[in-house]
């Protein structure tokens, strides 16, 4: 029937500690994206509450305004401007809080570098691969200067070789960083070699089925993804994610 309500999630509790790496991860349409887009204020949930850290070691609750431009996001799709440079779209936030041109791109400018971007400032997307596009993406979200960043399977489009090599740079820049980073993926893979913890949904609505702590030491590169312990961790998502997936099945 047209214009049916759904409910999407039920009773999702989830933490994440500042300068915590989180990933969620679940079934397609169990409500990933729309838990993201809640604490970003993007959508308003009919129930429940969103807590963001105070800065005064104390937490306060958040109405989605609120939450708007405090919280950095980007999503899988890059959504660089075609017409705009890499540097002039890296900017484009700073521009829009006021920051003047000139102020912007030093800043961007800056960190060109630590984001594998120096030398391809000028040059415009078209002209990028896709990897450099995320790139480009991923700086415009980091110079807002956020505590924390929304990713919503950021990689997911890329090649695997590309995929990869992106997964070990955004882990080299999360050291430096220290952001607090919440991640959607369907990769395994990626959500065990770049988190603290993970997160698995199930189908909708969307409720925590398994939370794994993630224990591997860091620094961490693709060379984790062979050890014993991380095939271990792995067995657990798989074996989580593969119930869900029957369960599913079986109400088809």
């Amino acid at each position: 029937m047209s214009g049916r309500r759904e409910q999407v999630l039920a009773e999702v509790d989830l933490a994440v500690e500042p300068g915590e790496f989180v990933s969620i991860i679940g079934p397609s349409g169990c409500g990933k994206s729309t838990l993201l887009n809640i604490i970003a204020g993007l959508d308003r949930p009919d129930s429940g509450a969103v807590l963001l850290d105070d800065g005064l070691d104390g937490q306060e609750q958040t109405g989605p305004w609120e939450r708007l431009g405090r919280v950095g996001y980007m999503q899988q799709k890059d959504l660089l401007l075609p017409w705009r440079t890499v540097l002039d779209n890296a900017i484009l936030g700073l521009e829009i809080r006021g920051v003047s041109r000139r102020q912007a791109r030093k800043q961007a400018m800056e960190l060109t570098e630590s984001f594998g971007l120096n030398g391809f400032e000028n040059q415009y997307p078209f002209a990028l691969s896709g990897g450099m596009r995320q790139r480009a993406a991923f700086l415009r979200t980091m110079l807002l200067g956020q505590d924390m960043v929304l990713l919503d399977e950021p990689f997911g489009a890329l090649d695997a070789l590309t995929r990869v090599q992106m997964q070990e740079w955004l882990l080299t820049l999360w050291d430096s960083m220290n952001s607090t980073i919440v991640l959607i993926t369907h990769d395994m893979d990626e959500a065990i070699l770049v988190s603290d913890r993970v997160y698995v949904l199930t189908s909708r609505p969307g409720t925590v089925k398994m939370i794994l702590n993630v224990d591997l030491p860091r620094p961490r590169n693709f060379e984790a993804v062979t050890s014993p312990a991380f095939a271990s961790l792995k067995a657990k998502l798989v074996a989580a994610l593969r119930e869900e997936t029957v369960r599913v099945g079986a109400a088809l």
